[in-house]
């Protein structure tokens, strides 16, 4: 704890801290905006809403695919700090397409078919924004902090990361969306002005020309990263997590709509416990491992979200049903139903074990590797990742397509993280041999 209080004053941590977690922020309070607006204000269906929140997820993540070894190679060629307030200035762009986006959909009804183009294609450039963004914000933690603040620096990070996907979850449930058009511009450039106090971060190696064809980048990437079997199995057991993640995402705000029969503040209660658990799990397994960086709680954390996942869905499952979308429930009446404690248990047991097991990992990518190469690595665990994303958001679709009821989805998901588990499992004896050689 003392090494994260002094990080957080750093001048070396905390800009690039700030700049972070407002971006994260704004990605979170645009996107939930969005997707509450349509599940809520233009939608009337289970399947059309769950379609939707499915292509969202799609659209935001297909830029990590094609163009983080793009990302990744800029990282390591060019100063760090300098490539930040360009993707910040980006941002603030973005956000005035997206901000009109959101302004139209709150005019007129008869707008939603140009606000709703308009707000995916403002979507998928944050995504963009956020492709170039990865593999700086953890590449850059071992350039400025030293060997053992490393665990502790990404733990914040992740906490903070999360930290700021609540706040923007709360504020994209509570405000209007013509309020939040708003804000989301404000953020940006309050997010450009803190980048600018990032310190410098020269490359650690001699700067070599980018390839710019991204399938042939993308697979070489891949290919060379995953070579070290302990990087392989790291990188697998995230993108695992962020497949379930993903559907969990999805899942939520028809869940509350359709089956909880509550309304879209009861959906951002339900991201916001999740992203508070994340962030004491970030924290609790830092304290664990005392600073080193081990998959030793890997396996555990993950079958301990499984065991959460089978029991959020039994509650959902006995859920007593309400006469129907026209007695959505708010958060006041939510909160005192006699299943909504243990709902809300189970979920916050789900995202602090999500958060114990995915930080180690991300740690252990930037300091299993040479300084010169954590961007590329961090790239090119985000391809695979977000090829994971991609694969779950589908596998999402495809479940809804067949007719299986979000509940019972669940139950796929929590058989899912046996296979995290292994991975885990498999780091962590990988780690055992690597220091007993």
């Amino acid at each position: 704890m003392t090494t994260t209080s002094q990080l957080i004053r750093a001048k070396r941590f905390l800009p690039l801290f700030v700049t972070q977690l407002l971006g994260a922020f704004n990605d979170n309070l645009f996107k939930n905006a969005m997707v509450l607006f349509v599940v809520y204000g233009v939608y009337n269906s289970e399947a059309a809403e769950a379609r939707f929140s499915a292509l969202a997820s799609g659209i935001f993540v297909i830029p990590f695919f094609l163009l983080s070894a793009l990302a990744g190679q800029l990282a390591d060629m060019r100063d760090k700090a300098k490539i930040i307030r360009v993707i910040k200035f980006c941002e603030i762009l973005i956000m005035l397409v997206g901000g009109t986006g959101l302004a139209l959909a709150w005019q007129h009804v008869a707008l939603h078919t140009l606000a709703i183009p308009l707000m995916l294609v403002a979507l998928f450039a944050m995504g963009i924004h956020s492709t170039f963004f990865g593999p700086i914000k953890y590449a850059i933690l071992p350039q400025h902090l030293r060997e053992g603040e490393v665990l502790s620096g990404t733990g914040l990070v992740e906490a903070g990361t999360y930290i700021a996907v609540l706040a923007g979850t709360i504020v994209a449930g509570w405000i209007s969306v013509d309020h939040a058009a708003v804000l989301v511009v404000i953020v940006a450039g309050i997010g450009y002005l803190a980048g600018r106090k990032v310190p410098p971060a020269p490359p650690m190696c001699t700067p070599e020309p980018l390839d710019f064809h991204v399938l042939r980048a993308s697979i070489r990437l891949v290919r060379t990263t995953m070579s070290d079997r302990r990087v392989f199995l790291a990188v697998c057991s995230i993108s695992f997590f962020w497949a379930i993640g993903t559907v969990l995402f999805i899942q939520f705000p028809p869940l509350t709509k359709n089956i909880l029969m509550a309304s879209k503040e009861v959906a951002s209660l339900f991201l916001v416990i999740f992203s508070v658990g994340v962030a004491i799990g970030s924290m609790a397994i830092n304290a664990l491992l005392k600073g080193t960086v081990s998959a030793r709680w890997s396996p555990l954390s993950v079958i301990g979200m499984g065991g959460f996942l089978i029991a959020f869905q039994e509650v959902c499952s006995i859920w007593p049903r309400h006469d129907g979308p026209e007695t959505l429930m708010n958060v006041g009446t939510f909160v005192v139903q006699p299943l909504a404690i243990p709902l809300l248990g189970t979920l916050l047991g789900i995202a602090v074990c999500g958060g114990m097991f995915v930080v180690p990992l991300y740690a252990f990518l930037t300091t299993f590797v040479e300084k010169s190469q954590t961007a590329r690595t961090i790239a090119a665990n985000n391809i695979v990742n977000s090829g994971a994303m991609v694969v779950g958001a589908l596998f999402t679709g495809a479940m809804t397509f067949l007719g299986l009821p979000v509940v019972q989805q669940m139950m796929v998901v929590a058989l899912a993280c046996g296979a995290s588990a292994w991975l885990g499992y498999l780091l962590f004896r990988a780690e055992q041999a690597a220091q007993a050689a």
